[in-house]
């Protein structure tokens, strides 16, 4: 489903503010990096994408390479994600995921998947996984093994953004998203705790 585009109240019909054409910017960018190599997109193709012309990705962005550094950060996305308290974490992380999916039709973290597609890039996509989203969810749990404990339930989350977002499945995505929350949830949450 696409987001309705709205303009600044003093803009002109038709016009977007530049915060929210930045961001149809990143989210064609992202969403065509999910499915294609990196080397493979062309600034026509997110500008088609995003509904807008390619200078204007230039004005905002400068360059290819300057675009494609901000859609393969995880800053922006990790914040929403790990929003919670942490006996709640991963209620909030399945839910977080499903809603990326079925408002937004993508869900930002599932970039990664892709990173074997992507070359060079891919080594950059994967290092900035680990260190923005991996590496900061480990860093709010205790106990030991934390770093594995946030892999694994990073590995179950995105399990489920596979299943849901790329793989299609039928009886998932049938499923409403606060039944799905119950079943998946608590296993998302055991890999948090400290076993």
């Amino acid at each position: 489903m696409t987001t309705p585009r709205t303009a600044e109240p003093s803009a002109p019909p038709g016009r977007r503010d530049a915060r929210t054409t930045r961001a149809e910017i990143l989210r064609a960018a992202r969403y065509l990096l999910a499915r294609h190599a990196h080397a493979d997109i062309t600034l026509k193709a997110v500008a088609d994408r995003a509904g807008v012309s390619p200078p204007l990705i230039l004005k905002y962005f400068g360059n290819k390479d300057t675009l494609f550094s901000q859609v393969m950060s995880f800053e922006a996305d990790v914040g929403a994600l790990l929003d919670a308290p942490l006996a709640e974490l991963g209620r909030h992380m399945v839910r977080h995921l499903l809603l990326g999916q079925t408002e937004r039709g993508a869900d930002p973290l599932l970039r990664i998947v892709f990173a074997p597609l992507q070359g060079e890039q891919g080594d950059i996509l994967r290092a900035n996984f680990r260190s923005q989203v991996v590496d900061r969810l480990a860093a709010r749990l205790t106990g030991p093994d934390a770093g594995l404990r946030a892999e694994l339930s990073v590995g179950t989350l995105l399990g489920l953004g596979v299943i849901y977002g790329i793989a299609r499945g039928a009886h998932v995505r049938a499923t409403e998203v606060e039944e799905i929350v119950d079943r998946y949830a608590p296993a998302v949450q055991a890999q948090l705790g400290e076993g």
